[in-house]
């Protein structure tokens, strides 16, 4: 990789294109509520907005129970101490995603698995699942990769016929659906994430997501550092203290008014974003196909959530040499996942190049093309006319090859 390289866009760090990979939006209610956050003299965790949020979000994905968390990250290391992960327990992850999904167990002790995806949806593969499980496996962790639901009918079958917890990393998947039913409402828990780059954020923020209330309790401990200070605060016992293991996981009450703010949105904001996929779509179709380029893939049975738009190159000379194409016409497309598995702290840990056969193909061949909730659709002209003029093409076009 060159020096001048940023290994997360591909861009380079003197560069900035006209037509950024993302941009952080407001719906409008943002600077409102968050002086209203400020004018209620409450601005730590747990605030009024907190639990407007949490209510919104259990009304509206249908959760027993939502808790936000500072960021996605932590909500998966709460669902790592709710399943009391300990030193020699395995969890099944996929390689393909991003390091807070295996760092969260491993900080526990657990041994990451790591399961290759389908190469199709980019999800976890749940026709190799089965063979993964042992009597030392606690959970599954399913990551439903650009907000593409996985097969949660299998994967939730196998689980339950080993007795194995699930845990959906749904951070790309807010809204979305499989067969009907709301991602982040199939497993034991879910982490949802906020982050600048996801379709609702409030720059850095997530949730824990319960579906089983049994870990309702324990999670609010953790979350409140350790203390059942929830519990004094609901009139249930006359002082708090420390009771348990914990964190200070809570965000502050003027994230959460951001964040209200963006959660109130959400149909619009979802609408933009359904009409900027179907763009891409519509217009790539046919030089996709003409260069051996694969579109994503969104199975009849699930709804999306219209997270990314992404390519799949014919190879990684084709992804490299694409990036600069698009970085002189002032466009940064990015790359995705390394490996998790061919990682340094993954092979530490007993990953081995081979094993996730399809990650490994996928990760050298995706490239992400700008999607943001205001990207306008002269915008997405040029995107798409930056790829119609790209010639540099390493691997000979499709087309070529078909008359060849």
């Amino acid at each position: 990789m060159n020096s001048l390289e940023d290994g997360r866009s591909g861009t380079r760090r003197d560069e900035q294109p006209s037509i950024t990979f993302n941009r952080p939006f407001t719906a409008g209610n943002e600077y409102n509520y968050m002086r209203q956050a400020i004018d209620n003299l409450q601005i730590s965790g747990d605030g009024p907005f907190t639990n407007r949020c949490h209510q919104l979000l259990e009304d509206v994905v249908g959760c027993s129970r939502a808790l936000l968390t500072t960021s996605c990250t932590d909500a998966l290391e709460m669902a790592a101490l709710l399943l009391d992960i300990q030193p020699g327990d395995e969890v099944i992850l996929p390689s393909f995603t991003f390091v807070s999904t295996a760092n969260a167990f491993v900080l526990r002790g657990a041994k990451p698995v790591f399961i290759d995806v389908r190469p199709d949806t980019l999800n976890l593969d749940e026709k190799a699942l089965e063979r993964l499980i042992t009597s030392r496996t606690k959970a599954i962790v399913p990551v439903h990769y650009a907000g593409v639901g996985c097969e949660m009918d299998a994967i939730l079958e196998i689980a339950s016929r080993h007795g194995v917890a699930v845990v959906e990393d749904n951070a790309h998947g807010l809204f979305g659906r499989y067969r009907g039913k709301n991602l982040g409402t199939f497993g034991q828990l879910a982490t949802l994430s906020f982050h600048e780059t996801k379709n609702i954020s409030c720059g850095e923020g997530g949730a824990l997501l319960i579906n089983d209330l049994k870990h309702l309790e324990l999670a609010e401990v953790f979350r409140s550092k350790g203390t059942n200070r929830n519990r004094f605060f609901r009139g249930q016992v006359d002082k708090y203290t420390w009771v348990n293991l914990g964190s200070s996981f809570l965000p502050s009450d003027l994230l959460a008014a951001f964040l209200y703010a963006q959660l109130e949105a959400r149909e619009d904001i979802q609408r933009r974003r359904e009409r900027l996929w179907g763009f891409y779509e519509a217009h790539l179709k046919a030089w996709s196909r003409e260069y051996g380029v694969s579109l994503p893939v969104v199975p009849p049975h699930c709804d999306q959530a219209f997270h990314m738009f992404y390519l799949i190159l014919p190879s990684l000379q084709d992804r490299h040499a694409l990036i600069q194409h698009l970085l002189k016409s002032g466009i940064s497309a990015v790359f995705h996942y390394v490996p998790l598995h061919l990682s340094d702290m993954g092979q530490r840990l007993g990953g081995f190049e081979g094993q996730c056969p399809v990650t490994e193909d996928i990760s050298d061949r995706l490239l992400r093309l700008p999607f943001f909730n205001d990207l306008t659709e002269s915008q997405q002209y040029a995107v798409v006319n930056a790829l119609a003029q790209f010639d540099g093409w390493a691997t000979k076009p499709k087309s070529a090859r078909n008359t060849a």
